[in-house]
């Protein structure tokens, strides 16, 4: 098995994002040593080189596969071969394919994982870029037609944060913020990346986020979030803290840091290293708190309307949520996620490091 296949099947067991032997051992470095059974043979290079860092117990799932020529021009071929043998194929072979070549190689860590072939389809089409053969689009979004996603539109730029204004606008940021908020002035706060909040990109800076600015120039923050007139800030202890111009309230909703926030008029919203996304209402006990939904892996980035919540996880996971009866639908882009949002139609926006894609499905209506 190549480096780039391993590396994605063993960063899968462990729940991490990683495209590279070197993005691998970092996520391992800020984790706890753990074992993990990896489809791999006790001799490969990646194997030994873990070691150190993981206990691993090889399963030999790794071992040489019968040669099965892929037509690698083909979307339906590479969509329904091995994804493994499709991987090592594209490594070997530097001719971009119109497209296709680079696009898995951007989505593989997703498009390796054992889904049927109209997902990996979609995965496919969200990962094209601007300069792919016009008619792969066509091709994957015929292939893609039994996914429960259908992407509505992808665009090949830096992303951030998201949020969204009141009237509805998406709002990207492609700078070096944690988290971006949106007040009904116009006011755009955004915590930098130190946990230190900044007005801008729309509205004044008020008299609340002036005292918000303040208070995190001596306490930094790790979330934010803005719903009416109250800013929302997490903190590295689990507490999530609602500022108004009428005082603070403030509740420990978490083991650990609070990852990501967002609000809407009446509730809020926030995750963390715990892995649990949490219901409060501010001016009421943090024992009424409620738990909406929690997975093994941190939150990394949270987005709410009356009745959606986007949620995205530290493993690649994105999911949307329907709060009345508690439907969700997944999608893994392949990349690792760095902020999701959702539009005024329902539709949901995830952030990545080079891309921001647009998704809708059933659940958004």
């Amino acid at each position: 098995m190549s480096m780039r296949a391993a590396v994605w099947q063993v960063a899968n067991r462990l729940g991490v994002v990683a495209g590279t032997p070197g993005e691998l051992l970092s996520a391992l470095l800020a984790g706890p040593r753990r074992t993990v059974r990896v489809p791999l043979p006790p001799d490969h290079d990646l194997v030994r080189s873990l070691g150190p860092l993981i206990d691993v117990v090889a399963d030999g799932a790794g071992e040489p596969r019968p040669a099965a020529p892929v037509d690698l021009d083909d979307p339906a071929a590479v969509c329904t071969s091995d994804p493994v043998r499709v991987t090592e194929a594209y490594e070997a072979d530097p001719d971009p394919r119109g497209g296709l070549r680079p696009a898995w190689l951007r989505a593989g860590q997703s498009l390796v994982r054992d889904q049927a072939p109209a997902e990996r389809a979609l995965v496919l089409l969200a990962a094209l870029d601007d300069t792919a053969d016009p008619r792969l689009g066509p091709a994957l979004t015929a292939r893609a037609a039994g996914a429960p996603w259908r992407l509505a539109w992808s665009s090949r730029r830096r992303c951030t944060a998201l949020t969204t204004t009141p009237d509805g606008r998406l709002v990207v940021r492609e700078d070096r913020v944690r988290a971006v908020a949106c007040l009904p002035d116009g006011t755009e706060p955004a915590l930098d990346e130190r946990g230190r909040l900044h007005t801008g990109g729309g509205g004044p800076a008020t008299r609340l986020t002036d005292a918000v600015a303040a208070t995190l120039a001596s306490h930094p923050a790790t979330a934010l979030a803005a719903a009416g007139g109250t800013v929302l800030t997490g903190d590295r202890m689990g507490t999530v803290h609602a500022f108004s111009l009428t005082g603070v309230d403030q509740a420990a909703l978490h083991t650990g840091r609070v990852t990501a926030l967002t609000a809407t008029p009446s509730t809020t919203y926030s995750g963390g290293t715990d892995g649990t996304v949490r219901a409060w209402h501010p001016g009421q006990s943090p024992d009424r708190a409620a738990t909406v939904t929690s997975r093994p892996y941190p939150v990394v980035a949270l987005h709410a309307t009356a009745h959606l919540l986007a949620v995205a996880w530290s493993d690649g996971l994105a999911e949307l949520h329907r709060l009345d009866t508690g439907e969700s639908v997944p999608f893994r882009p392949g990349p690792r996620i760095r902020a999701v949002a959702i539009t005024a139609d329902g539709s949901l926006v995830v952030g990545l490091d080079d891309a921001v894609v647009c998704l809708t499905c059933a659940l958004s209506g």
